[in-house]
Parts: structure tokens; sequence; C-alpha cells
């Protein structure tokens, strides 16, 4: 998917695809920009919300 088609979706179907395409750094990082952007979020994460596989 090209930066163009990440900008169209809404956060939570960005979100979507990142979980089912978790491979896909620019989406990713797209994502990271769109939540860092936003005023007083806190985002958080541990070992063991992120496993992989």
């Amino acid at each position: 998917m090209s930066e163009a088609n990440y900008r169209q979706l809404t956060e939570a179907e960005l979100r979507e695809y990142i979980k089912h395409h978790p491979q896909d750094e620019e989406a990713f990082q797209d994502y990271l920009r769109i939540v860092r952007a936003k005023p007083n979020r806190v985002v958080v994460s541990t070992v063991n919300s992120w496993r992989l596989g």
C-alpha cells in the first residue's frame, strides 16, 4: 500500500491494516505519526502486548 493510500484510511482502519501486515514499516510509521500528533495521548506498550506470530 502506498503512503497516499494510508492517508485515506481512518486511524482505526490503519491500525487494523498494521495488525494484519506487521511487516509494512511505512504503514506503521505513518500510524505513529498520527498517534504522536494527538495532544494529551499517552502511548504505552509492554513486551506481552506485542507478541508476534
